[in-house]
């Protein structure tokens, strides 16, 4: 396979590890935006856009995974040169000219895919499977995340990560995309849905450093609350049905009950599988010319309940 990547930072580097696990014979393909880049073994650097139409045939995909800001000018490049693409959550950051980028898409008729990793997660993918079947009713859902920036990535000043920039397409709303996008897709769109976004802690970034989400459904009502200012991460769901409740513990990979019994656990799990497991099915969805899970068009539905 030979692989494009727009942005070759942490994210990327996850991907790329997840490839190399699981697939032989990859010629990598980044382009780097300064000269200088320094080179990495196992990738060629192209530092013009003009080279990829001489590659352009040979490219199985792209994965785009710079600054979110930048991710509509090169969704918008690869589709005109018919590149299927990895696009690393949230799609883009605006709402701006949204329809010309999907009339883009459409024409170009390329497979696209928004990497939602926890997706993945085998506490999401039990969750998944027991609501298709379980018929008691849910009488409210309640979800938190929340972490602390400056340990995302400490060998750098976090106020200086495109995470705290909202001009670059940051803030916690969008790097935490992944809580707004498994609900939607565990419990499909709502019928209505309403938010607040602050920058009041003492994390003085200009992003939006908490966000809190109330979803409302036919039946139910669900809240969101995230946060980029814990320093003792938490990651959970509650579901509240009407004969019991499920408490969901991201980090532990633990379903319990109220009871605290164990209804589903993931004991040998890792975080870095569910990079490639998503690897798996994103390509064997593409080389059978399927439709992928999470569209780039399905994935702006949830990005305007983000955004909203």
């Amino acid at each position: 396979m030979k692989i494009l990547i727009i942005g070759l930072g942490s994210i990327a580097t996850k991907h790329i590890n997840a490839l190399n696990s699981q697939y032989k014979d990859i010629t990598f393909y980044a382009y780097r935006s300064k000269k200088n880049a320094s080179k990495i073994d196992g990738i060629i650097n192209l530092y013009e856009l003009d080279e990829l139409d001489e590659l352009n045939q040979k490219f199985d995909f792209a994965i785009i995974s710079n600054p979110t800001n930048l991710h509509a000018e090169f969704i918008k490049i690869l589709a005109n040169k018919n590149i299927d693409l990895f696009i690393e959550k949230p799609p883009v950051h605006s709402l701006n000219d949204i329809e010309k980028l999907i009339s883009t898409i459409n024409d170009s008729n390329i497979q696209t895919y928004v990497a939602c990793n926890l997706r993945f997660n085998p506490c999401i993918q039990f969750l998944k499977k027991y609501l298709s079947t379980n018929t008691y009713s849910i009488n409210e859902v309640n979800i938190y995340c929340g972490s602390y920036l400056p340990d995302w990535r400490p060998n750098k000043d976090y106020k200086t990560i495109y995470s705290a920039n909202a001009e670059m397409g940051g803030g916690v709303h969008l790097d935490l995309f992944h809580e707004l996008d498994y609900t939607h897709w565990l419990f499909g769109k709502p019928l209505k849905s309403h938010s607040i976004k602050r920058s009041v802690s003492t994390l003085n970034i200009n992003a939006f450093d908490y966000a809190n989400y109330i979803l409302e459904y036919e039946k139910f009502t669900a809240n969101i609350v995230l946060n980029y200012y814990r320093k003792d991460p938490k990651r959970i769901i509650e579901i509240v049905f009407e004969n019991e409740t499920f408490n969901i513990d991201l980090i532990k990979n633990r379903i319990t009950d109220s009871k605290e019994k164990i209804i589903f656990e993931s004991v040998n799990y890792n975080a870095l599988d569910a990079y490639k497991f998503q690897m798996e099915n994103f390509i064997t969805t593409l080389k059978s010319n399927q439709k992928q899970i999470n569209t780039f068009i399905e994935s702006i539905e949830i990005l305007k309940t983000c955004l909203a």
